[in-house]
């Protein structure tokens, strides 16, 4: 599993644990090392890490492991690097001051709701 199919996947695992302000980044047209961004916005410390957790578990299941996690200790932003999909999940303070929905104003960006 890899590209827009891995990155549905992790939204979907994000609406799960209640991820809220869910977005794939199409970042094809950039050629860039990875495809999509996911963002996902968690309430509270404790919200962030069972969001990662839960994807990271999920997905390990299905035999898809990240070759890279930060943010274990810094609960207000943690990334899951998926080589095609890179994962942020935010603290909302965090995701307000990153926002990377304005990194490139010309990307498809996708809203994912329950």
């Amino acid at each position: 599993m890899k590209g827009y199919e891995l990155a549905k996947k992790i939204a979907e695992l994000a609406l799960d644990k209640k991820g809220e302000n869910i977005k794939i980044i199409d970042a094809t047209s950039h050629k860039l090392h990875f495809d999509y961004f996911v963002l996902i916005t968690g309430v509270v410390d404790q919200h962030l890490s069972a969001l990662s957790e839960h994807i990271r578990k999920e997905l390990s299941r299905m035999g898809v492991k990240p070759i890279g996690y930060e943010g274990q200790s810094n609960t207000k932003w943690v990334l899951l690097d998926y080589f095609d999909v890179i994962v942020h999940i935010f603290d909302p303070s965090s995701r307000g001051i990153y926002k990377l929905e304005e990194l490139w104003p010309d990307v498809k960006i996708e809203t994912v709701e329950d």
